[in-house]
């Protein structure tokens, strides 16, 4: 059985290697390569891996991990602040697509319980699909990503009830269970999420201050796994969805100055296993089926596509006056969805439903999610198309990746790195008018940095590729801010290699590579233990009445000799966090979009107490445009992107003011 099953992971892994390959060289989204993989290997096309319970586990364990690290994205007060979008828009567009696929099964002579749950089916929508295309294309922040979030979120709640409605049918006689059962669901939902808020909100926070003291990464990554799959866990026994369970666990952590070093330690295992989630879905696309039944299978395809938008984007226009973003909202949520293949498995164990009309329903879903990566992706080109619009004007992120491109064919300065020093080093290289293009492959820093305006884009500054496309060839300077030096060095190494006479200074934590980056052609290192040894030094010497000109040739001559006299010290045996998450109480900036309903909207920074104290605005990002420093005075918009500056406990303090009151 072992053996059977790693066979089953090898296939797995060489395949979506192969196609990912080819999906990644005609530039198309990586969902797409998963869900190929997943048709072409599974039961209905070569056969090579059966979907059977233990690649649908890890599967929904992916799945679990991607609402998380949703989940960390809003904290309580943010989903207080969104109310209207996952109860009004969520809650509506559930009932009317629900009740309009629905009453179709039920024309066709369905029973009214299995009616129910098709409708449901067909009305959810891939959170997975939905989420991870858009953060691809950066738009999370967008309003029609935030009003898709809404009803994804409401449809993840919805989930519930139609599952244990589906298992009662597929167990039963098709009959639709009463209120009294209704009651019952709806209490162990109330019991889930007092299970995982209060008692987690409880305990969490001292468990990670515990966790945090020991520094180490190990046990931090632990911590985070258990709390992730313990919530899933919880909801799971009392009858709910696990993914429910691990937004709520998600949002636990986002109360607490945790949650940025979380999304580091728990995305590679979200990006593995979402993976095998894609590949579990195309394994339910039959294509015999798909040929043999084929008129049918497009004519629901259409009809879920065209249905569910039309829907949403009437629902939205309700609360939003924009038409073009209505639309944009339906087109994006239009698919079908990973809960409504689990919803029509369960009618295929009764005999409620025709099972062809199961299978067909099956297919165009799965259809509609492998066009669903497009589909989002070209959101705004459709609906200008089909409201009769000309091509507008790029997007705010393109407009962005533009200017970035403008700056990198300019004399500029390359910043390779941009954590703590990197942004300060580009504070400080703004202020004196220098231009600089920044690059960092942490993608949650990236995205957190384009919202605040900055010229910061995601890759691996090792590649040739990236370094061209950032304009090495016309730039001044080269500053590699990053921690490893390992990788420092391979930067240096790529640099040097295209280009010989730029610049090149090289930021380092220590000296353990200090020889071989100079060998490698660094003009400057700069080892930041030494720096911090030396200005403490200075300080120490200016207190015992050294004049400043002896100090300062003591430490020059200290540079001169590359820091040999500093080389000599005892090291640390023990393994430790990375800095930020060592140190909590270190300050950071922070991003804070205001949606329509937070308490900051109409309010100015003053009357908010944000013009003292522990966390400060530091600019405020406003259509498209930067302001630094904004004025005590300065009210607060819907969508105002606020960016802060403070520890990560006061941080979440301030963020649950500005959105809850």
């Amino acid at each position: 059985m072992t053996g059977e099953f790693l066979t089953q992971i090898l296939i797995l892994l060489a395949g979506s290697l192969l196609v990912l390959s080819l999906v990644r060289r005609i530039k198309l989204p990586p969902v797409l390569g998963y869900l190929v993989v997943g048709m072409l290997l599974g039961p209905h096309a070569l056969g090579l891996v059966p979907n059977d319970e233990s690649v649908r586990l890890l599967a929904e364990i992916g799945v679990v991990f991607l609402v998380f690290t949703l989940g960390l994205e809003f904290s309580l007060a943010r989903m207080v602040a969104m109310k209207s979008e996952v109860l009004g828009i969520g809650g509506l567009q559930m009932l009317l697509c629900g009740g309009a696929f629905g009453g179709i099964a039920y024309a066709f002579g369905v029973q009214p319980g299995a009616a129910i749950v098709i409708g449901g089916a067909l009305a959810m929508s891939s959170t997975a699909i939905v989420l991870r295309q858009l953060g691809d294309q950066l738009e999370l922040a967008r309003t029609h990503a935030r009003l898709a979030l809404g009803i994804l979120l409401f449809q993840d709640l919805a989930f519930a009830p139609l599952l244990a409605l589906a298992t009662a049918l597929a167990s039963g006689d098709g009959e639709v269970p009463g209120p009294l059962w209704l009651l019952g669901l709806a209490g162990r939902a109330v019991i889930a999420m007092l299970v995982v808020l209060v008692l987690g909100r409880l305990l969490a926070r001292p468990l990670f201050r515990e966790i945090t003291r020991h520094r180490s990464t190990e046990t931090f990554t632990l911590t985070v796994l258990f709390v992730a799959l313990g919530g899933a866990w919880a909801t799971h026994q009392l009858g709910l969805s696990m993914a429910l369970g691990g937004f709520l666990a998600g949002m636990l952590l986002a109360e607490t100055e945790f949650r940025h070093q979380t999304e580091a330690v728990i995305k590679p295992f979200q990006d593995i296993l979402l993976g095998v989630f894609f590949v579990s879905v195309g394994m339910l696309l039959d294509l015999r089926l798909l040929l043999g039944q084929l008129p049918l299978v497009l004519l629901v395809l259409v009809a879920l596509l065209l249905v569910k938008t039309v829907i949403v984007a009437l629902v939205v226009r309700q609360f939003v006056p924009n038409k073009r973003k209505a639309l944009r909202t339906g087109i994006v949520v239009s698919m079908g969805g990973e809960f409504g293949f689990a919803l029509l498995t369960l009618l295929l164990r009764g005999t409620v439903v025709d099972p062809e009309i199961v299978q067909a329903l099956l297919t165009a879903i799965a259809l509609s999610m492998l066009a669903g990566p497009l589909v989002i992706r070209y959101n705004k080109r459709i609906a200008d198309r089909l409201l009769g619009y000309k091509p507008s004007g790029p997007s705010d992120v393109a407009l962005e990746t533009v200017a970035t491109r403008d700056i990198a064919r300019r004399e500029h300065i390359i910043v390779c790195g941009f954590g703590r020093v990197g942004q300060n080093l580009a504070r400080v290289l703004e202020r004196r008018g220098f231009e600089f293009v920044a690059l960092d492959s942490d993608a949650f820093r990236v995205r957190d940095a384009r919202l605040a305006g900055e010229p910061v884009v995601y890759g691996d500054a090792t590649h040739p590729e990236v370094l061209r496309a950032l304009g090495l060839d016309q730039a001044s300077v080269v500053v590699i801010t990053f921690d490893e030096a390992e990788t420092a060095l391979r930067i240096v190494r790529t640099v040097r290699r295209l280009r010989a006479d730029v610049p090149l200074f090289v930021r380092t934590d220590d000296d353990s590579r200090l020889d071989a980056l100079l060998a490698a052609g660094a003009t400057e290192v700069i080892p930041g233990t030494f720096e911090t040894s030396l200005a403490l030094a200075s300080h120490v010497l200016l207190f015992l009445r050294v004049t400043p000109t002896e100090v300062l040739e003591t430490t020059e001559e200290v540079r001169h000799q590359r820091y040999a006299i500093l080389r000599s010290v005892f090291r640390r045996r023990s393994a430790s966090l990375p800095d930020e998450a060592a140190d909590q109480r270190q300050q950071q900036l922070y991003t804070v979009v205001l949606p329509p309903g937070a308490k900051a909207v109409d309010h100015s920074i003053q009357e908010l107490g944000l013009d003292h104290g522990p966390v400060i605005v530091s600019a405020i990002r406003r259509e498209g445009i930067t302001g630094r420093d904004p004025a005590p005075d300065t009210r607060l918009r819907e969508g105002d992107v606020l960016v802060l500056w403070g520890r990560p406990e006061d941080l979440e303090q301030v963020e649950s003011r500005l959105l809850m009151g």
